[in-house]
């Protein structure tokens, strides 16, 4: 729609008439606005738009010149400026503030064109504000469109933000009728802020609700767009929990529009914050940005329990059949009410929120649920077993970067692992963390380390069928003089496989270990360093015969290609797998320290040992000689 065909007088009046509905007396002076409903002024004849053009020694943008002709002028342009001149007070604004200069400095040499254009526009600009809370209206006469429209800025200095810019002055008049609306809605007067344009927005909202239930919400997205701008509250909900799905926004906080019952269930407290008022609005990122702890998050109905279901499978690493547990479910799941479109509290959830990836947050919206759902589950196709060998692929980063080491067992719940592999016979799995944190909790927790004991902190889970892992993720070098496998220890159940491959460039040699136990003894065992005879011991099987692998890797590149060879076949042999997935992400995995992999020091031979306290660390060394 062209200035010539777009109807200002319509557009203002409505803009009025709705202002003077909701508009409470006590509050706004001025009698003649609210008697009239109309919050312009008389048109302006062409003979003072003329003068007003030839003092200030230039031509209207087109969209200002229509205005002008409807209105010489208007009150309330939005929340912060009071009065919008007409061709009596318009005038230059010729940075009296000396806001330019700031912005200027702020320029550097690849500054974009916008950045250049807004700098030089505070010395030149058209000012239009005459009343207001410290706003500035602003019309560039070098911004100009094709169609030689003037961009306009509005500056609020209280705001501490660049000026927002608006692409002509019609633009800028329909922000500040969308700001009106806004105000509005959110204001919380006596009047209940209703009338034709509300209840159109609201209509819109209604039916985006439904496409979104429909898995349509690309649709439902873009249709909500509008009725947000005006701040309607429900459209704001809504698109607020699109949004936060699709991981656009990470500070929402649900707004009127979302009903007490739904943020109960999507917003519940973070798990053992017992002084969080669940009551209060604290969205998913706090106060100052800080992100809310993550939460347990549960549902009512046949989707709740396949969440706890799921939430179950990722504690122990099968991440992959836990998101499949929960899209499959996602059908049955049940809105609240209309201000509830998807379980985007899951996002929050310590277990299931870092299954969320790009792709899985799409895959949710797009499922049909609740009222719309079409009576069978989506089709999802179980993922192929990782395997072993991705732990040798891309050694530039992630676990298995400089080394990693595992044990898996057979016959044995991974909540059995500590029992086997632990210091003591008290040790018991940790509460599910992060590797982040589980690595912290190893360095805080540590007051002193030695040459001869090496008890990593590991992550559990389930590795196949009837087997447990536990994996350190950041394993060192090998003491190949004092290593100690723990597959006897860890067997006494059945068979164990212990594998510790090291290879970080500043630790020497590359290192591959492999050792098999079964019923509390090893059955067979080998070490594979490069530029080193292999060390075997017991009847090593011919299908992981190092040999195979390791026996030509002159490099670092035919070693790592022999590792991968070497996993693939412990993988085939055993049947097992490590989940890649929550091994690699900030999935949440229950740990444990284990004993130690090195044994102590014998009769005359060196040992070191570092203890560190407040303000201070000591270093000694020592011999079993003395």
């Amino acid at each position: 729609m062209t200035e010539a065909t777009f109807g200002w007088r319509l557009f203002l009046q409505q803009w009025s008439e709705e202002w003077a509905d909701a508009c409470d007396p006590d509050d706004f002076p001025d009698e003649t606005a609210l008697r009239d409903r109309w919050l312009g002024f008389a048109p302006a004849t062409a003979a003072r738009i003329a003068a007003a053009e030839e003092r200030l020694g230039c031509h209207f943008p087109p969209s200002y010149r229509a205005f002008l002709e409807v209105s010489d002028g208007w009150r309330e342009a939005g929340g912060f400026v009071e009065l919008l001149a007409g061709t009596a007070d318009a005038r230059w604004y010729e940075d009296e503030s000396g806001f330019g200069e700031f912005y200027r400095e702020e320029l550097t040499g690849d500054a974009a064109p916008e950045e250049v254009l807004r700098a030089g526009m505070w010395s030149r600009a058209l000012q239009l504000d005459v009343e207001s809370d410290s706003t500035y209206v602003l019309m560039d006469p070098l911004d100009v469109s094709e169609d030689g429209e003037w961009a306009v800025y509005r500056h609020s200095v209280w705001a501490a933000a660049p000026p927002e810019r608006y692409a002509s002055f019609r633009a800028f008049m329909e922000a500040m009728y969308r700001q009106f609306h806004c105000l509005k809605a959110h204001g919380g007067g006596e009047k209940e802020f209703v009338n034709a344009t509300t209840r159109a927005l609201d209509a819109v909202a209604e039916e985006a609700w439904h496409l979104a239930l429909r898995g349509e919400y690309e649709q439902a997205r873009a249709a909500l767009a509008e009725p947000d701008s005006f701040g309607r509250p429900r459209a704001e909900a809504l698109l607020g929990q699109i949004r936060q799905v699709l991981g656009e926004t990470t500070f929402f906080l649900g707004g009127r529009g979302m009903s007490a019952a739904v943020w109960h269930q999507e917003c519940p407290p973070p798990q053992g914050d017992a002084g969080h008022d669940n009551n209060a609005p604290a969205g998913i990122v706090g106060p100052f940005g800080r992100r809310r702890p993550p939460t347990h998050y549960t549902a009512p109905g046949p989707f709740g329990d396949a969440v706890a279901e799921a939430r179950e499978l990722a504690r122990w690493g099968d991440t992959e059949t836990a998101w499949r547990t929960v899209i499959t479910a996602l059908p049955r799941w049940q809105p609240l009410d209309g201000s509830h479109v998807a379980p985007f509290g899951l996002i929050q959830d310590a277990l299931l929120g870092p299954l969320m990836t790009h792709d899985r947050r799409r895959e949710l919206l797009a499922v049909p649920r609740g009222p719309h759902a079409r009576g069978e589950a989506p089709t999802i196709l179980a993922p192929s077993p990782d395997g072993l060998a991705w732990l040798a692929a891309g050694q530039t980063q992630g676990p298995g970067a400089e080394g990693y080491r595992f044990v898996l067992v057979e016959g044995v719940d991974p909540v059995d692992l500590p029992g086997l592999l632990g210091p003591d016979e008290e040790a018991v799995l940790d509460e599910p963390v992060t590797s982040w944190e589980a690595r912290w909790q190893q360095d805080s927790g540590r007051r002193e380390c030695s040459s001869y004991s090496d008890q990593p902190r590991v992550a559990v889970g389930r590795a196949a069928a009837g087997w447990s892992f536990a994996f350190d993720r950041e394993a060192g070098r090998i003491d190949r003089q004092r290593f100690v496998s723990p597959a006897a220890a860890a067997s006494r159940a059945g068979r164990a496989v212990v594998v510790w491959s090291s290879h970080a460039e500043n630790s020497g040699p590359p290192v591959f270990h492999v050792s098999v136990a079964e019923n509390g003894a090893e059955q067979y065992a080998f070490t594979a360093a490069q530029e080193a005879d292999v060390v075997r011991s017991g009847q090593v099987p011919s299908a992981l015969d190092p040999d195979l692998f390791f026996a030509s890797a002159s490099d670092r590149h035919a070693w790592l290609s022999g590792e991968r060879r070497a996993l693939e076949a412990i993988a085939a042999a055993f049947g097992v797998s490590l989940p890649r997935f929550a091994l690699t992400s900030d999935c949440r995995l229950h740990h444990f320290r284990t004993r130690s992999w090195t044994r102590p020091p014998r009769d005359g031979e060196t040992y070191f040992v570092m203890s560190s306290g407040p303000g201070v660390m000591r270093w000694r060394q020592g011999s079993t000689d003395t």
